[in-house]
């Protein structure tokens, strides 16, 4: 089994807090180690075959741990003349603490491994077991905090942008040599991870203390604007008070504009759009419970584990977030150009998933996927004779394609990354679907609202493609390609809570429906 390389990382800050908390006694360790033998405990691959025997359940370690322990000499890692180690401690307490990485602290074997740091007279493990037992927890927790489900299953969630492994056989010789590093983890995770952590503890501190109440709006309910008198409006103040859109809460039942401006600030952090007047719908909203919000934000710190924190690394890519229906172009680690989307719709989802953009095509023929030919076109024309000419479409032995122009429905650019899912960003006709909120409307690919500053952005360092020129080549009612001097990533994801660059946090409908069944796997594990 491979494992992360945030493995190292986790034994690095273990060894550093438990050192750090013992520099004063440097000088008594070494005048003790001239006088205590130390202590050695043979484990070998009989003891560890015999180990996982009696415990099946941590039998996918085995290959890992074998290897760890030959590598260190078939002796104790966590014991010493006087016990566990410290920092066999501190993992104890790191993995009690995992409630605040979202996870549940459901080692296989806690009526084991329990004993070993909180009832020592009660552990009944012999010291080879103990050594072991210990190994295996330091492995799971590792897994759950860094790595998360394994690929095959991020792969059954649909997930398929591409999760970063290195074999930790390459980095176990630096396991518990080097007492001096500082290392706080967050260069080995993606940084969205710690962000969201930090949010989990905010929400759990306010479940912690009630929640809060629900708005009472019956049937009856009136939009709100400025002038009126409710008392929903009080309520909607403290709702709004305890997540921090609104600063103070002055308790009026009068609505004024600091409250309709809190009421904005909520909405675009919600996946709306900024209104005037409160509606039901963003009662609804503020009606969520807090553990509904936590049981979003925990799924989404489990997205973040499956991304390759290389990714932030990149000088220049694009990202795409299927359910908040935005585009990002990030250059040199800075929010280039942003603009709103049209994704799949349900029937047909745009699939998560990486790819290399190599190509623009201006004045693009669409050539029209045999799904759609079967499912559209064969009925439109079976309907009404003239299907294809009002169309654009051209029939050719059984395939079809749409002419150049402004009624072709790629627009007039498109952007290609070669990938098996035939999707691509492009230009669309159809302006209006980026004025709604839910913009899941496509066959797959990614309609783009803002299709020409793209080219502009992407193209900015060829002197020879002006805007002018661009214009020119998408008005032009002849397909011609630009192929890209340097490939860029593409990274077209699907995260429903998410933390801005600004520090808000931001929740996003599920589109897709995709929360339940990964919230399912980890509330079951």
């Amino acid at each position: 089994m491979k494992i992360l390389y945030p493995l190292v990382t986790l034994m690095m800050l273990l060894t550093f807090v438990s050192c750090n908390s013992k520099s004063g006694d440097k000088e008594e360790k070494s005048t003790a180690k001239q006088v205590v033998p130390e202590l050695k405990i043979p484990i070998d691959s009989v003891d560890i075959s015999k180990f996982y025997q009696t415990y099946p359940k941590l039998i996918k370690f085995q290959g890992d741990i074998s290897a760890l322990y030959k590598k260190k000499n078939s002796t104790q890692l966590w014991q010493d003349n006087k016990g566990i180690v410290e920092f066999g401690s501190t993992l104890f307490n790191k993995y009690k603490g995992l409630e605040a990485e979202g996870l549940k602290a459901n080692f296989p074997y806690n009526e084991k491994i329990n004993p070993i740091f909180e009832r020592i007279s009660d552990n009944k493990l012999s010291q080879v077991d103990t050594d072991l037992m210990i190994t295996n927890l330091y492995f799971y927790y590792a897994e759950k905090v860094f790595n998360g489900v394994d690929e095959k299953t991020s792969t059954s969630l649909q997930w398929l942008l591409p999760r970063k492994k290195v074999n930790y056989q390459v980095f176990s010789d630096s396991i518990f040599e080097n007492a001096t590093i500082n290392d706080d983890n967050k260069s080995k995770m993606f940084s969205q991870y710690y962000k969201l952590r930090d949010v989990l503890k905010k929400y759990r501190e306010i479940e912690k203390k009630g929640g809060w109440k629900t708005i009472e709006a019956g049937e009856d309910f009136k939009n709100l604007k400025v002038g009126d008198s409710a008392a929903t409006i009080a309520q909607i103040r403290e709702r709004l008070s305890i997540t921090g859109e609104l600063k103070e809460n002055n308790k009026s039942a009068v609505c004024d504009s600091t409250l309709i401006a809190a009421m904005k600030n909520y909405e675009i952090h919600h996946g709306k759009t900024p209104k005037n007047i409160i509606l039901k719908e963003h009662i609804d909203e503020l009606n969520v419970p807090v553990a509904d919000r936590i049981k979003t934000i925990i799924v989404n710190m489990e997205r973040c584990r499956w991304i390759d924190p290389e990714l932030e690394k990149g000088k220049e890519y694009i990202e795409v977030n299927i359910p908040e229906f935005r585009l990002y172009l990030i250059r040199n680690h800075e929010i280039s150009f942003v603009s709103a989307v049209v994704v799949g719709k349900a029937m047909t989802k745009t699939v998560i998933f990486s790819g290399m953009m190599n190509n623009i095509v201006f004045s693009p023929y669409w050539n029209v996927p045999q799904s759609i030919i079967n499912k559209e076109i064969k009925p439109g024309m079976a309907k009404n004779k003239n299907y294809l000419a009002e169309k654009h479409l051209e029939w050719n032995n059984g395939a079809v394609r749409q002419a150049p122009g402004v009624n072709n429905s790629l627009g007039l650019v498109k952007f290609l990354f070669p990938n098996s899912n035939n999707i691509y960003l492009h230009d669309t006709p159809a302006k209006s679907l980026f004025e709604r909120e839910n913009r899941a409307f496509s066959h797959g690919c990614v309609r783009v609202a803002k299709p020409r500053e793209l080219a502009i952005e992407l193209l900015k360092n060829d002197p020879k493609w002006t805007p002018a020129r661009i214009d020119k080549a998408m008005h032009a009612g002849k397909e011609s390609w630009y192929t890209l001097k340097k490939k860029v990533p593409v990274y077209i994801g699907y995260f429903t809570a998410w933390v801005d660059r600004d520090g808000q946090l931001n929740f996003y409908n599920d589109v897709y429906h995709r929360d339940e069944s990964l919230l399912k796997l980890l509330t079951e594990e």
